[in-house]
């Protein structure tokens, strides 16, 4: 986490725009739960890794919060593909499940393709199986009625609700994983965003020339202080989404973690979200969300 700031940039707060959602989800909820509908949702937990374990206790904590049932599948991290696969699909088939997620990363020895590609697409609380992804692709007019990647969902909301303009405007994404990176431009070029996408990763050739150039940069490549202030237009807005481990702490005994954006940045930027509190509560929270909408169509 940055020491502070001292630049002018404006604060894009996301635990404190997550606490807005939830308050709205809430009231959705209730509305359901009057109508008999009680939206679910699953975790698929492989393991005893640390960080996992707490990050689905986040998500079963953000799920009372809001009223919605929480489904929790424990598995060693030993199983094999097949043990998973069928994990899945009684979860496919549980009318107590509006969505749900396979907690990652997975073992070596469990196909984490073929795992994903079992879940049904309208359970998909990640909104990052194939066919939601195709949707994206095929539908850039029309309004998305499958879930959406809820990390790109969380940096376009984030950047909508502080009304940093995204129309028209040129937007550079560094990073090319799923989760983010190769789902985030979808979403912004689609019509109603209509934003213009420069696409780069850790092996673009001078990328500080295509970040200077950018009104918005989402730093999402997992390398800690890859955007430097040199690298930001004056007044750009800057998300730093990308997490990295750093050194560990003798004391703690924990690595700390990073972000893409490295100290200054907020001495040049206009907008800037923090790491932590800034993208991590907001996936959360669009997490959710897809479970509420997934819920809200199934009743209409």
């Amino acid at each position: 986490m940055r020491k502070g700031w001292s630049g002018d940039a404006i604060l894009l707060d996301g635990a404190a725009r997550a606490r807005q959602l939830k308050e709205e989800m809430c009231q959705q909820v209730d509305r359901l739960r009057a109508q008999g509908i009680k939206p679910g949702l699953g975790t698929i937990l492989i393991g005893s890794d640390p960080g996992s374990v707490s990050y689905v206790a986040g998500k079963h904590r953000d799920c009372a919060e809001v009223g919605i049932e929480s489904i929790r599948v424990e598995l060693p991290d030993t199983v094999s593909t097949a043990q998973v696969l069928a994990e899945i699909e009684k979860l496919n088939e549980n009318p107590a499940c509006t969505g749900y997620i396979v907690q990652l990363p997975l073992p070596r020895q469990v196909d984490v393709n073929r795992v994903l590609e079992a879940i049904d697409p309208d359970k998909d609380a990640d909104g990052l199986h194939p066919m939601n992804l195709g949707r994206l692709v095929l539908r850039i007019k029309e309004p998305v009625t499958s879930p959406l990647p809820c990390t790109p969902r969380a940096c376009i909301d984030l950047l909508q609700h502080y009304q940093v303009p995204l129309q028209g405007a040129q937007v550079c994404v560094v990073g090319r994983g799923t989760t983010v990176g190769r789902s985030l431009p979808l979403m912004l070029t689609r019509k109603d965003i209509n934003a213009t996408v420069t696409c780069c990763h850790t092996g673009t050739r001078d990328l500080a020339a295509h970040t200077r150039a950018a009104d918005v940069i989402v730093a999402c490549a997992g390398s800690a202080g890859i955007i430097k202030p040199e690298m930001v237009k004056e007044g750009a807005a800057v998300l730093d989404v990308g997490v990295s481990r750093g050194a560990v702490n003798p004391e703690t005994g924990k690595a700390r973690l990073e972000g893409d954006v490295a100290e200054g940045v907020d001495e040049v930027a206009g907008w800037l979200s923090p790491n932590p509190g800034g993208i991590g509560p907001m996936t959360r929270a669009n997490l959710l969300l897809n479970v509420v909408e997934t819920a809200i169509r199934q009743a209409s």
